[in-house]
């Protein structure tokens, strides 16, 4: 079989923050990719809002350079686990990967979790160790760790012969030697031609071409994203889509884009090997199979890990609900779920017995969050639920979701995250003291026992430890009720503005997260108690207006600093019997039950059933 030797398609993968993205943009600029005069930004490729406000990458991009006389598709991967849909599709696409490890940290949790993908793939890797320039680098060490964990997960012969590259993204320096680095990039560029293989060249073949990835244009409709596996596809030609259901829709190709650096280049004719965007399929999904009409047959679907994670969405139905959102009917809600199937494959949603209650699941915190926040600034207004584990059924007995979590902490407060971690049930496997006062704890910990649990850790190591964890594997339930939270809530008692004087009466009691001049509704979260219950307040109420007054009355008061909660934190606080209200200006929290009586009633209607 003939191979396509001008031709590499690769994935970046590495666990997050280690330089993927930044390792791509130093590759772009020196391969002559852009013109002298275009203006270039730091982290091209995280081209959404959302990206570049939280450094990290959401959705995999696509790019290509011309290096010599090669042309490499370059495909960057979110770092995250949360997003392991669009690391599974894009490893689909192709023949090998860059396994990007920060040269002072090493392997991390979704190092692990990536690389394990890629060699399931049989992927050619190239190693790439990068920071090699930060202060305290331990490059041969971290080679060490890297082939420690290639063995671990059981990679065969030639996967454990895989070459290394000692690089600087942020210098755009390259070397095959950790002790002095090159002028550029050359390395690593010569390193992909030489040990990347080269696709296959089914140029005679009838066309196969499996959609990975889904835009969309509104001149050209839904675009497909993905690889020629085999054959030819030009402009105007007919294809048969064979989908999901097992159906067969006729189409014709109306526009065929290649890649080139940030840009969409509108092509004649590709070929197999080639990574292209089609338009003119509509209806088409992530998975789906285009064919020759005449050779009809489907490439495996992609498969997917299943969701973790579950979330009730539904209808904003506070008593502030409607006031600045353009989304707010159970229809809207409904149509732009569904629509985020189209494109995310690791997102479910389910309806329920009512019309304004939809179970979402994804594959962790981050994930769902992501989606909450995109749809916050789309204009919807919605509330949603405490997030819960999903628990499967395996061979007839109870499984729940554990996760491999790496804490880097300061050495005082090792002993205060294994004791709050034990009380989660989590297991420590591994313990390295890496000098400069910094210890790295590994446990496998069950998902229930983080949800939220990221706040605390940043508390106990006073902000200066660092927690990544990403899904392990399932294991039998623990029968014992784990995290959760440990203090009650400060409930509004009426609704109104919350005043200076009514939030002074109430500071004591514990933390508040609304400042003077908030409006309240009766039911709604002001603050977090001091202790395990629940406390009804009162932040509204007014100074009694009598003209006995003392001297010393009037002087100024100062509120202490009210803990304001992102949505993340908002979300991690959240107990069973509480929603997050989320509008495009706000985030609340509030009871399930507005009203004292009913919350009362329900709580021992529960507390009943629960001893039956």
């Amino acid at each position: 079989m003939n191979k396509r030797d001008d031709l590499r398609n690769i994935a970046i993968i590495a666990h997050v923050d280690h330089g993927k993205t930044t390792l791509v943009d130093q590759m772009l600029k020196q391969s002559g990719t852009f013109k002298e005069h275009e203006q270039l930004s730091d982290r091209m490729m995280d081209s959404n809002d959302l990206e570049r406000e939280r450094g990290i990458t959401i959705l995999a991009k696509t790019t290509a350079i011309h290096y010599s006389e090669n042309r490499i598709n370059i495909l960057d991967t979110p770092g995250h686990a949360d997003f392991s849909g669009e690391v599974e599709r894009i490893l689909k696409m192709v023949d090998g990967v860059l396994l990007v490890v920060d040269a002072f940290e090493g392997c991390m949790p979704q190092t692990r979790f990536v690389l394990k993908k890629a060699l399931e793939h049989k992927l050619t890797p190239i190693v790439v160790v990068n920071k090699i320039d930060r202060e305290n680098s331990r490059p041969k060490e971290v080679v060490d760790e890297v082939l420690d964990l290639f063995i671990d997960l059981d990679a065969d012969e030639e996967q454990l012969e895989f070459p290394v590259v000692y690089a600087s993204a942020l210098a755009g320096t390259s070397s095959l030697d950790h002790e002095q680095q090159g002028p550029d990039m050359k390395d690593l560029f010569e390193t992909i031609i030489e040990h990347i293989p080269a696709p296959n060249l089914e140029q005679s073949a009838p066309l196969q071409f499996q959609v990975t990835m889904l835009d969309y244009n509104e001149y050209l409709g839904r675009i497909g994203i993905g690889r020629i596996h085999r054959g030819n596809m030009r402009i105007n030609q007919p294809i048969v889509v064979l989908t999901r259901e097992g159906k067969v829709k006729n189409f014709r190709v109306t526009k065929l884009f290649g890649f080139l650096g940030l840009k969409r280049i509108e092509i004649e004719e590709a070929t197999a090997g080639d990574i292209v965007a089609v338009a003119g399929l509509e209806d088409i999904n992530v998975g789906e199979t285009v064919c020759d009409p005449a050779t009809q047959e489907a490439l495996p679907l992609l498969t997917i890990d299943e969701p973790t994670l579950k979330m009730t969405f539904l209808v904003n139905n506070s008593p502030f609900a409607g006031r600045d959102g353009k989304h707010v009917t159970s229809r809207k809600l409904r149509d732009r779920l569904f629509k985020e199937l189209e494109t995310d494959v690791s997102l479910r949603v389910e309806e329920t017995n009512s019309p304004e209650v939809f179970t979402v699941s994804g594959r962790g915190e981050l994930h769902l969050s992501i989606l909450i926040e995109n749809m916050r600034r789309e204009g919807f207004e919605l509330q949603v639920s405490k997030p819960e584990v999903i628990i499967k059924e395996i061979d007839g007995q109870k499984m729940e979701p554990y996760e491999r979590l790496i804490a880097d902490v300061p050495e005082e407060y090792t002993g205060a995250i294994m004791e709050t971690l034990g009380t989660r049930k989590a297991e420590m496997v591994n313990m390295i003291n890496n000098g400069f006062g910094q210890v790295r704890l590994e446990f496998i910990v069950p998902s229930r026992g983080l949800i939220g649990y990221r706040t605390e850790f940043l508390t106990q190591t006073r902000g200066y430890g660092i927690m990544t964890h990403s899904f392990d594997s399932y294991r039998a339930v623990v029968r014992t009720q784990l995290g959760g939270r440990r203090f009650g809530a400060l409930i509004a008692h009426e609704t109104g503005t919350a005043n200076t004087y009514g939030l002074l009466n109430v500071e004591d009691r514990g933390t508040m997260f609304i400042v003077p001049g908030t409006e309240v509704y009766e039911g709604m979260i002001v603050g977090e108690h001091s202790r395990d219950n629940d406390l009804t307040v009162n932040v509204c109420k007014m100074k009694a207006a009598n003209n006995i007054r003392s001297a010393t009355k009037e002087e100024t008061v100062k509120l202490k600093a009210p803990r304001l909660l992102t949505m993340e934190e908002a979300l991690e606080f959240l107990n069973d019997d509480e929603y997050c209200e989320i509008t495009p200006s706000t985030v609340r929290l509030r009871k399930k039950y507005l009203v004292k009586s009913e919350r009362e009633r329900h709580e021992k209607q529960s507390k009943l059933q629960a001893s039956k």
